[in-house]
């Protein structure tokens, strides 16, 4: 199979809106959580990382036609064509998307009409970024819950490994509304406070809004392009929204993963998590990493400072990744302080200094899907 690079990236966030920037955020230890009182969103007063009026981006030139989400897509998008300097018109370059709920929010803006319908469809969306960009081929939509970003990252460097396309640009996004929060708040699922990923005191998630971006290519650009070594997909089944009581699942996903790169689990330098600070995930995580023979592999989760952003997290984390194997810095775990799992785990509680390797990206999400990738320096 082809080599396959990362050579752009670009996250969009509360923090910043170039992944420079948010990787600065997190090196100086800030998070975007903040507590709101929004009685748009919630009757009660909750914690979320959102954007303000001065962080969210506007849409294109004043063009009213793009929602909010697409608006956050648009930006994305745009920064890593420019960085990348590739032609979206090119007939071997391809346009993939993710999201959880895209525009699901429009649903509580009026009666539901086919009109409304059609424009919360993903598939909508998806073509209007298409055409602002003037892509060739219809879009590519990736939506699978908490694994969507890193799923469809997975299947960019699959299309690029076959051969149906020589250049990949996944760009995903996810935005904030009342739909999403009261779901997660009825499963009782929402932190009273900031989340505290893989603490013994840990509650729920915290939700956050994002987008992210990166081009895929069989060719580098730079000399310090990273490379998705290797990817692999796989579904507990255990329950519509608790994950796998054992993690053999995981387990297994990362043990594919390790085998399509050639490696194994004594070559990962440190894992990226999905680390939701839920009770349940956070312990089948740890389960599945004493599996995978990785509990002595430094481990962080990057909840903290994003909140979880949905169908964006895979990317968002997949960039800060890729960023900390250039610079060798491992980001710590916000809100970790005192882990009491069935498996050890070894969690960045403060900033690591290292020459790292290889970098491990999990994902887990409701369903029971699980994602597995690796990442690898140049």
């Amino acid at each position: 199979m082809p080599d396959v690079f990362v050579i752009s990236d670009c996250i969009v966030s509360p923090l910043g809106l170039t992944t420079a920037e948010n990787f600065d955020q997190l090196l100086e230890n800030n998070s975007g959580i903040k507590e709101y009182e929004d009685s748009s969103l919630s009757e009660d007063p909750f914690f979320a990382s959102l954007f303000g009026k001065e962080t969210g981006p506007l849409n294109d030139k004043g063009e009213s036609k793009y929602t909010h989400f697409e608006a956050l897509l648009i930006q994305a998008i745009r920064t890593v064509i420019e960085n990348s300097g590739i032609d979206p018109r090119d007939n071997k370059t391809m346009l993939i998307i993710s999201s959880t709920k895209g525009n699901i929010g429009l649903l509580g803006s009026g009666s539901v009409t086919p009109e409304l319908q059609q424009r919360v469809a993903l598939h909508t969306s998806a073509q209007l970024v298409a055409d602002h960009f003037h892509f060739v081929h219809p879009p590519v939509v990736v939506s699978n819950a908490c694994i969507s970003g890193s799923l469809a990252l997975i299947v960019g460097k699959r299309m690029i490994d076959a051969g149906h396309c020589e250049t990949a640009v996944i760009a995903g996004a996810d935005i904030l509304s009342k739909f999403i929060l009261s779901g997660f708040q009825a499963l009782q699922a929402i932190s009273r406070e900031p989340c505290k990923p893989f603490d013994m005191s840990r509650n729920g998630i915290t939700l956050g809004e994002g987008a992210a971006a990166v081009v895929l290519s069989g060719k580098n650009k730079n000399a310090d392009d990273c490379k998705v070594l290797g990817a692999a997909v796989g579904n507990d089944a255990n329950h519509i929204s608790g994950p796998s009581r054992t993690g053999e699942e995981l387990a297994y996903a990362i043990g594919e993963a390790l085998k399509e790169a050639g490696k194994t689990s004594t070559n990962v330098g440190f894992i990226s998590a999905h680390g939701t600070a839920t009770v349940f995930n956070d312990e089948m995580e740890a389960k599945a990493f004493a599996l995978a023979g990785l509990s002595a592999s430094p481990l962080n989760s990057l909840k903290g400072y994003f909140g979880h952003t949905l169908g964006a997290a895979g990317l968002i984390e997949s960039i800060i990744s890729i960023r900390s194997l250039k610079q060798g810095l491992v980001i710590p775990t916000k809100g970790f302080q005192r882990s009491d799992f069935s498996a050890p785990l070894t969690i960045c509680d403060t900033l690591l200094k290292g020459n790292f390797q290889y970098c491990l990206k999990t994902a887990s999400g409701f369903g029971g899907c699980n994602a597995a990738i690796l990442f690898g320096r140049s």
